[in-house]
């Protein structure tokens, strides 16, 4: 299969009025990634060397996004919508380089993986001009039935033209297909529109490949595999079938899911084995984490890097560029955002650090905040080793304290601490005796008689 050439030719420029949003429907995400983006994964994952996406709908859209995801991706526009035979000639210029084999695929299934894929390639490498990918369900209503005799593929029946003995077969269409480069442009130019609709269905090539000569043969995908999205509904139904596969594999390699239903991955997270992951976790996308960390209940981790043996949570919050390293500790209720954590430092509750380093060994005292942000830019706090802030102290960027150095409770800190250095940042306390019960009269006096008003007026 190495040897074998390979393009994915994926159709989707379908407008998706069921998902009933300005969004081009193959742009919505599956764990974070937009659902287009999972097939070319799967298509590059199955030897794909080039990717040739078919786009109509919100056109400039496609591209941009297509350049995030799929930078050496080739954008093709279908400027009329006369069916997926059509769809798949937008992409002639790629199809006819000579490529082994053309991968047809839809932007709409984001579920089919590599396997399912390469099984329909090695039929080609077995001889076959096309390989149709299929599924058995035991509901076929609704589906295009594969009919097959004596081991091929003889025709792809739509529901409503189907005989009453072809209604019973429970092999459908998964509508994706790996056809053979050699004859794939001379089968789409043999495909005609004479049917009710005027269009031209890529279907019809399985006949038309079987009226030359050629072998055309099915094979078998899971129902997952082959499950389109066509409204949010069914979107949030490949989101959770996602998501199961994706815990499934963290179990498997090595990682602890307390309760795993309720913990969420994105695309792209990376998990150690002996890791501890605690109810109520979601991950966005950026997230790597070392062996033997600790994630505590209902935390939101995003872009951030997390060492070996750390600890976060519960209820942490971690945004792009949180950088944890070995044996940090970010505890309830603190955001950390574009700041290193150093090795054994200790950011234990009710905390913000941002645009910031907090050296090895430091200490963090709940409430304390790094004022980085002046309204229009932002500013850097240095935070040295074993460092000690006390409680409710804001540090106004930029300005750094030194290795060993102390901040009383309580202090705004506006100039640099040096090393081993006691910085107080507080206004002296003044006690008045008396002055409290003084002020409870006074203020009870002034509600009396605003709710005496109020009762006058009414």
């Amino acid at each position: 299969m190495s040897q074998r050439s390979c393009l994915s030719v994926i159709l989707a420029a379908g407008e998706g009025t069921r998902m009933k949003s300005a969004l081009p429907k193959v742009l919505h995400q599956i764990a974070g990634l937009p659902m287009v983006a999972h097939v070319v994964k799967a298509a590059d994952a199955a030897g794909a060397s080039s990717d040739a996406i078919v786009i109509g709908h919100g056109a400039e859209e496609m591209r941009k996004a297509v350049a995030k995801f799929s930078p050496k991706a080739e954008t093709f526009v279908q400027e009329e919508r006369l069916g997926t035979a059509h769809a798949v000639l937008a992409a002639r210029e790629a199809i006819s380089r000579g490529y082994d084999d053309i991968l047809v695929m839809f932007g709409d299934t984001p579920l089919i993986d590599a396997e399912a894929l390469n099984l329909a390639r090695l039929k080609l490498a077995e001889g076959a001009a096309v390989a149709v990918i299929g599924f058995r369900t035991p509901l076929p209503n609704g589906y295009g039935r594969l009919v097959e005799k004596g081991g091929k593929l003889i025709a792809i029946r739509e529901e409503k033209d189907c005989s009453e003995a072809e209604k019973k077969i429970c092999f459908c269409n998964a509508g994706m297909m790996a056809v053979a480069g050699a004859h794939a442009l001379k089968l789409l130019d043999a495909v005609g529109n004479k049917n009710a609709k005027g269009e031209y269905y890529l279907t019809d090539i399985v006949e038309i490949a079987g009226a030359q000569g050629l072998d055309v043969v099915a094979t078998e995908a899971s129902f997952e595999n082959a499950l389109g999205i066509n409204n949010r509904a069914e979107l949030a139904q490949a989101e959770g079938i996602w998501q199961a596969r994706r815990r499934q594999e963290a179990m498997l390699s090595g990682v602890t899911l307390i309760a795993p239903e309720t913990v969420y991955f994105s695309h792209d997270t990376e998990i150690g084995a002996d890791t501890i992951v605690e109810p109520n976790v979601w991950f966005g996308p950026g997230v790597k984490i070392a062996g033997g960390a600790k994630i505590r209940a209902f935390s939101h981790i995003e872009g951030a890097t997390i060492a070996a043996n750390c600890d976060v949570g519960p209820f942490a919050r971690l945004r792009p560029g949180a950088d944890l390293r070995n044996k940090a500790k970010v505890g309830n209720f603190c955001e950390v955002k574009q700041a290193v954590i150093e090795e054994g430092a200790k950011v234990n509750h009710l905390t913000y650090i941002g645009d910031a380093r907090v050296g090895a060994a430091a200490n963090i005292g709940a409430g304390t905040i790094t004022c980085n942000y002046d309204g229009y830019s932002k500013f850097f706090t240095d935070i040295g080793e074993g460092a000690f802030v006390g409680s409710n102290s804001s540090l106004v960027a930029p300005v750094s304290i030194g290795k060993g150095g102390y901040i009383a409770s309580g202090s705004v800190i506006t100039e640099s601490v040096p090393d081993d250095a006691l910085a107080f940042g507080r206004a002296r306390q003044k006690t008045i005796p008396g002055k409290g019960k003084e002020l409870r009269e006074r203020f009870a006096s002034a509600a009396a008689a605003k709710k005496k008003v109020a009762g006058a007026d009414h």
